[in-house]
């Protein structure tokens, strides 16, 4: 495998990915094995399967070794990612987690569980603080409901930040009646990101230091070029109103590959994860991005994606070359690998700065050519919703503004089709820029990722098989705008952290619709747990059923909720640095 930069140049390995290499991953154990985590689903019975309605998962430490030094993870039964567990539609589930941290953890004494996109009662969502009070050191506590719900998901903890050192694992739940498609095999494909850091310490560094991992700034270099493509005027307007907004257009994301080490099921590239296949086969890969902070675009060079789930759900099959995957989600597609013996699983993150593959092999110990990661990316003003109004701010004189205290919707006279922004974000210092003329945008497959030349899945693309669930017109709206401030690392709904926030209130039984607003330059998978959320197309048709809507900058999207869950649920960004931070609500369904 021959390394490039993202602009198509050889590179010379920094000495941290050259010790990276030499790391297939995962558990030390003093064993000196590393773990092979196969996830053929006829294969229950494999240690890291678990099937059945009785499960018992102990959560402790283990030493883990991805990068050449070794760090202390959390895992379930010893596992990263932890065990798979396959439940059964219509069954009732009884899982006894036991917290077998050992004493003075770094992790802390308290851990948990929540079920991602699964329907349950409140009290068995896994949320602390909100669903029940955790589970600490030396206690065990009892899961039991009943599977509602088919398709694939995902389990993590919801306790600090023990979700970016190691406990997550996949859940996949047989439907009852058979799938509407055929398959012959049957892979999950987990991807995560994993730091040597303690993730508080790189929290912290996020607050002090939010650009650290953006190396890719614009240089001088970049503005001689962009002066004799775009003119000197033009340019240098652009640089001003960048400057004055204190953002940079290479931040795509807040943490990536310069911290980054991206596992796929629970190894790095080195250890080539393969999924075996006779050719002509039909193999259906369940892709779970459980990373912490990565967003992952996906491709197999050389074969079709035909995508039939997402979030779990059917979907008409829409066939693809590639895909972007936010945190949190997951998209099931079925491929038929021929002609040749293997082929590269390949996922980039979205920044551009590093990938993890695997690989699909007719036996193992096979590897297919691996793409080199793609050129860096360039946010425009259109990108973050400024659409048309880019020029006109690019012709005013932002120099030594406040940008917060100003806010665009002072501007909305010069544009057109101004959004309206609610009042908590005027004069607030949480708040660093306001979307003028979002826009659904959900025909954009993002940046990076447009006129590629591949056939890139969008929203738009994505249609449920089944009709409106509920039928009913929303009865009333509920208007969000999604909130922060790159330099503070701070965010939040409406200007409000989640401390300084009341809890939403939902009418048990309503029929209700959620609008986002993204005000900020980053993208942001939004998560309601409890309840679906049903994605409307831009005339307000029901289009698809999903737990996590992401939410591109510059963006506003609507769905509606049926609120048929009684209790308190958390609704955040499924970025954890941003929970953290404040992008996270409490939502009470009460009668």
């Amino acid at each position: 495998m021959t390394l490039r930069t993202p602009n198509g140049g050889p590179a010379q390995p920094a000495r941290r990915r050259f010790v990276q290499g030499l790391a297939a991953g995962g558990a030390v154990a003093g064993l000196g094995l590393w773990p092979r985590a196969s996830y053929a689903l006829q294969g229950a019975g494999l240690p890291s399967v678990l099937s059945g309605t009785q499960f018992d998962l102990s959560i402790g430490e283990t030493p883990m070794n991805f990068t050449g030094r070794t760090r202390t993870a959390i895992t379930v039964n010893g596992s990263l990612p932890a065990p798979l567990l396959r439940w059964r539609e219509g069954t009732t589930v009884d899982l006894r987690v036991s917290n077998a941290l050992p004493m003075h953890s770094v992790h802390g004494h308290e851990t948990s569980i929540h079920w991602h996109g699964i329907l349950l009662p409140a009290n068995m969502d896994g949320v602390p603080g909100i669903s029940f009070d955790g589970i600490h050191r030396g206690e065990t506590y009892a899961y039991r409901f009943d599977v509602k719900q088919s398709g694939t998901y995902w389990y993590h903890s919801h306790s600090a930040y023990q979700e970016q050192v190691g406990l997550y694992g996949p859940l996949i739940i047989d439907p009852i009646e058979p799938a509407p498609f055929a398959f012959d095999r049957d892979y999950v494909v987990m991807l995560t990101d994993w730091t040597d850091l303690d993730p508080a310490a790189l929290f912290a560094r996020l607050k002090k230091m939010p650009g650290y991992d953006n190396y890719y700034k614009r240089t001088l270099g970049d503005f001689m070029r962009d002066a004799r493509r775009d003119g000197l005027a033009e340019t240098i307007e652009d640089r001003k109103l960048w400057g004055a907004m204190r953002m940079t257009p290479t931040d795509l994301a807040d943490v990536n590959a310069n911290t980054y080490t991206y596992l796929l099921n629970g190894t790095t590239s080195l250890g080539n994860w393969t999924g075996l296949f006779r050719s002509g086969e039909k193999v259906r890969l369940r892709f779970i991005n459980g990373a912490s902070m990565t967003y992952f675009d996906v491709r197999i060079p050389g074969l079709k994606m035909t995508v039939v789930a997402a979030d779990g759900q059917y979907v008409h099959p829409v066939t693809v070359d590639e895909f972007r995957i936010a945190t949190a989600e997951t998209f099931d597609v079925i491929v038929e690998p021929s002609g040749q013996d293997a082929f590269t699983i390949f996922a980039q993150d979205m920044g551009r700065t590093g990938y993890v593959s695997g690989t699909l092999a007719v036996r193992e110990g096979l590897r297919a050519p691996v793409p080199a990661v793609e050129a860096r990316q360039i946010l425009s003003m259109a990108d973050m919703g400024h659409g048309a109004a880019a020029h006109d701010m690019a012709g005013m004189d932002m120099a030594g503004m406040d940008h917060a205290a100003m806010g665009h919707a002072a501007m909305g006279h010069a544009m057109p089709a101004a959004q309206h922004h609610p009042a908590s974000e005027s004069h607030n210092p949480f708040v660093d820029m306001q979307a003028a003329s979002p826009t659904p945008k959900l025909d954009d497959p993002g940046i990076g990722l447009r006129d590629n030349g591949r056939t890139v899945l969008t929203y738009s693309m994505l249609r449920s098989v089944f009709d409106d669930p509920d039928g009913r017109d929303p009865g009333r709206d509920i208007e969000l705008h999604l909130t922060g401030h790159m330099e503070r690392f701070t965010w939040g709904f409406n200007g409000q952290k989640f401390s300084q926030a009341e809890p939403l209130r939902f009418n048990y039984g309503e029929r209700l619709r959620i609008v986002l607003v993204n005000d900020t330059m980053m993208t942001h998978p939004i998560h309601l747990h409890g309840m679906w959320s049903d994605l409307e197309d831009a005339d307000g048709n029901f289009h698809v059923r999903k737990h996590t809507i992401d939410m591109p900058p510059g963006s506003r999207r609507s769905y509606r909720v049926r609120a048929d869950a009684l209790g308190g649920w958390a609704y955040h960004c499924h970025l954890l640095f941003h929970m953290e931070a404040g992008m996270m609500r409490e939502v009470r369904v009460d009668e």
